[in-house]
């Protein structure tokens, strides 16, 4: 009996260990930022396709895989830099909490890294300068010399370059073959993630002040005090609807002009009721402040394709 057990029993634990080595993987890939970067590349997609430069799902489903690998990259080496700092920010994270080897999370960020490298090779001279941006401007953000986080203002606009010019123009221009005629819903995307970039990047920082100030990382937070941090991330971001309501009501023509302005506004309706609730000096909240933001980006990258595509 125990004969015919013992194989069902290995393929159990094997299908367990495969489970929790892609879960292991997920916590990695910090899933707000890989949903981030896959609406970004689905929604610029359907913009491309609406204008005329429908390049198939093949190609589709191929970027989305160089940007999962940048994202990936990215999002990995700021962890295996910063693993002291997470054991008292982010203990959960899979190499503060003991889930993952400092060695092989070098592995994955290196295949990471390699993978839409050798992909961008193939696809052109725009595509790879996009790629490697994205690699090199992460990369000095986490990175000694540079290190680029322990300036707060730079920091703070290498991480909102990289969403904004480098994901918005670069995976257009990719779709659309060139960056010749890049319309304005385009343009008005691009602006829009800039203080939204920059609002992100505040505001993922207002949690972290204890490991930051103990690892003399001198962020806004640690500078200002987190109540003024969330209140600047907050005007940004509605001075930031506020623009894009008028911009789709008086600028562009190729939107439906009553669904942008009202999804803009219901988007701010939330923004302001979710602020309301927040205690700058709980981390917890401020935390789950930065996911409901997050949410709201996921939301431009839904709402402004169908915006374009009614």
């Amino acid at each position: 009996m125990n004969g015919v057990r013992q194989p069902a029993v290995v393929i159990e634990g094997g299908v367990r260990a495969v489970s929790d080595s892609i879960a292991i993987l997920w916590r990695f890939s910090r899933p707000h930022t890989i949903i981030g970067t896959t609406l970004s590349v689905v929604g610029l997609y359907a913009i491309a396709a609406e204008a005329g430069h429908s390049s198939g799902g093949l190609d589709l489903f191929a970027t989305l895989i160089a940007a999962w690998g940048v994202n990936l990259a990215i999002v990995g080496l700021n962890q295996v830099e910063d693993v002291e700092i997470d054991r008292i920010n982010k203990p959960d994270l899979p190499i503060a909490a003991g889930d993952l080897t400092e060695g092989t999370a070098r592995v994955i960020v290196a295949i990471a890294a390699v993978v839409p490298v050798a992909m961008a090779v193939t696809q052109g001279v725009l595509e790879l300068v996009a790629v490697l941006t994205a690699l090199v401007v992460g990369a000095s953000y986490s990175l000694p010399p540079l290190r680029l986080k322990r300036f707060p203002a730079v920091a703070a606009l290498s991480i909102s370059l990289v969403r904004s010019v480098v994901v918005n123009l670069g995976v257009f221009g990719h779709f659309a073959g060139s960056l010749e005629a890049v319309p304005g819903i385009v343009w008005a995307l691009t602006l829009f993630v800039v203080p939204f970039g920059l609002a992100i990047a505040l505001l993922k920082d207002v949690p972290d002040v204890p490991g930051d100030r103990q690892f003399s990382i001198r962020t806004f937070s640690v500078r200002l005090g987190p109540g003024r941090v969330v209140a600047i991330a907050v005007a940004l971001l509605s001075a930031d609807y506020v623009s894009m309501s008028v911009a789709g009501a008086v600028v562009l023509g190729a939107v439906a002009v009553p669904l942008w302005v009202l999804g803009h506004a219901a988007a701010l309706a939330v923004l302001v009721l979710a602020w309301r609730g927040v205690h700058s000096h709980d981390p917890s909240s401020v935390a789950r402040f930065y996911h409901r933001v997050w949410g709201l980006f996921f939301l431009e990258y839904v709402l402004v394709p169908i915006t374009v595509i009614v």
